[in-house]
């Protein structure tokens, strides 16, 4: 079972696991409110879910959480995430193990989605990881020697944060970060920035009227870019340019046999691929970099349900104790 908890919508998944294959069987989703409200859909819909299934402590293997963070995923324990108004030290975990006597573990949702495309998409069978949501931010899980490194209080993987330029757009808090140039509120940045230029210049642009400035998107930007419109096509090769180079520091730093990127990177390989490898080969190890593979994340849109059980898939059956009859 998984339990995908996002700022506007929160779903209850119920998967079934078979020969290292997911199948996503169930799924209840509802909006995300007030957190008694929240709390009360989550257990209704796992009980009606269960029900419906003949699910029970005798045939699930355990419930999986994916939360925005910062949150404690040893304790179980959600601590007031931003995207989440009044969601402050939920015990969530405490919460539904107590209820349903089934295992629970909960965990970011960018280590969610990391877990999910290392178990069942696009870095199966790697030994070292790392997935990029490469979505509205930049958020980061690491797969180390086959296990989820989470870090020592949740904040590994963090990588939007790291400064590749002392200017640019504005991503973590921090102007020319990673998250920055590679994240689709980085893109946007940095496509008003290029269409006040041509505006100050006397220039239209076509796709962009002046006074829709503030409508622009990343979207937006990779549609034009795909038409070969040139100034569109320029934004994202700056963007390509330094998701190279923020990729370079990581396979320099972790070694990593295969990177999984998702979302935009996901949708527009072909505009970022060839200016992204150009600079990898300029900047990163060569005996680093020619064992690591490069991929687009393979799960999609469902990427949250996934994520979601691959939490409950990941959890270790308990070992009994030397003296339990059972």
């Amino acid at each position: 079972m998984g339990i995908d908890i996002g700022g506007t919508k929160t779903a209850v998944i119920y998967a079934k696991e078979s020969s290292g294959n997911i199948h996503i069987a169930g799924k209840k989703a509802f909006q995300t409110s007030t957190v008694d409200k929240t709390l009360d859909n989550i257990f209704l819909h796992l009980q009606d879910i269960m029900r419906e299934n003949n699910l029970g402590q005798h045939n699930t293997h355990a419930i999986g959480i994916s939360c925005g963070g910062p949150l404690n995923s040893e304790e179980g324990i959600i601590m007031s995430p931003p995207n989440l108004p009044g969601w402050e030290n939920i015990h969530l975990v405490k919460m539904i193990s107590e209820q349903f006597g089934i295992p629970c573990a909960i965990q970011n949702d960018a280590n969610a989605s990391a877990l999910a495309e290392w178990q069942f998409g696009a870095g199966r069978g790697t030994k070292n990881m790392i997935f990029l949501t490469f979505g509205t931010g930049l958020g980061a899980g690491i797969i180390l020697n086959g296990q989820l490194y989470s870090g020592t209080n949740d904040n590994a993987g963090e990588v939007g944060h790291i400064r590749l330029s002392d200017f640019g757009p504005v991503g973590y808090g921090k102007a020319g970060s990673f998250e920055g140039f590679a994240s689709g509120g980085g893109i946007a940045q940095l496509a008003k920035m290029a269409l006040l230029e041509k505006y100050q210049m006397g220039r239209s642009v076509q796709w962009c009227p002046r006074g829709e400035i503030d409508r622009v998107s990343a979207k937006m930007v990779a549609e034009q870019a795909q038409k070969g419109d040139p100034l569109a096509l320029e934004i994202m090769e700056i963007s390509a340019v330094y998701l190279g180079r923020g990729l370079s520091i990581l396979i320099d730093i972790l070694n990593p046999d295969c990177i999984v990127l998702g979302s935009i990177y996901a949708r527009n390989v072909s505009l970022f691929l060839p200016v992204m490898e150009k600079v990898i080969a300029k900047e990163a190890l060569y005996l680093s970099r020619k064992v690591c593979r490069i991929k687009p994340a393979e799960l999609g849109e469902n990427i949250g349900d996934y994520a979601a059980v691959s939490i409950a898939s990941d959890i270790q059956p308990k070992k009994p104790e030397k003296n339990d009859q059972k």
